[in-house]
């Protein structure tokens, strides 16, 4: 493994991509990266995300040019040809599988050492944040569709892979609805708790079921 990439993280990687898009402050990858990346790839802790340009600049993938808005200096990130290059090699590779961070699923699997109060929060929880999403989807396709979009060069990627952020969002809107109604029949221990056979029966017939693979 080179340095480079034993030094390259995903962030480093998504961080290019935006750079390859068009050059930013490390403000603005910061903002852009928690509030829209991220929602894809969870980024670093929010110091690491302002060193990580500097990083890119020190492999030489991009390059920092000072700049000002008004008095105010700034420094302004741009990607180079060989951070170019680097993006298409890492684009090339398959990548991770995709992986489910919730610490509120978490709370729920390891509901039986709490209340079904406290499970019933979670589920809402879950909920309110899906519609939210569902919500703010609608908002940014809107935008484009009124042509208002902020990146409208890339608005065919952005359907491609906003619809799976939709179709994610509306899945775990159903899926705290009808988890709402299962435990509104739980006891106050979730312990006691009578398992959803059904459920069971229904995710055991999934694999006879299941369309065959491309």
């Amino acid at each position: 493994m080179s340095r480079r990439s034993a030094e390259l993280t995903t962030t480093s990687y998504a961080m290019l991509g935006m750079l390859a898009t068009r050059p930013w402050t490390a403000y603005e990858l910061a903002q852009h990266l928690e509030r829209g990346v991220g929602r894809l790839w969870p980024p670093s802790a929010r110091s690491n995300l302002f060193n990580e340009p500097k990083k890119l600049v020190a492999l030489g993938l991009a390059k920092a040019a000072q700049d000002a808005v008004g008095n105010r200096p700034r420094t302004v990130y741009a990607i180079t040809a060989k951070g170019r290059r680097a993006l298409k090699t890492w684009l090339d590779t398959p990548g991770e599988p995709t992986r489910l961070e919730s610490e509120q699923l978490l709370k729920l699997f390891f509901a039986e050492h709490g209340t079904t109060a406290q499970a019933r929060a979670t589920v809402a929880a879950i909920g309110e944040w899906a519609n939210e999403r569902v919500a703010e989807n609608s908002a940014v396709a809107s935008s484009y569709l009124d042509r208002t979009g902020p990146f409208p060069e890339r608005a065919a990627i952005l359907a491609v892979v906003g619809k799976f952020m939709t179709d994610f969002a509306d899945m775990m809107a159903a899926w705290a609805d009808w988890a709402t109604s299962v435990l509104a029949d739980w006891p106050d221990d979730p312990a006691d708790a009578e398992p959803d056979w059904a459920t069971f029966e229904a995710i055991a017939r999934r694999a006879a079921t299941a369309p065959p693979s491309l």
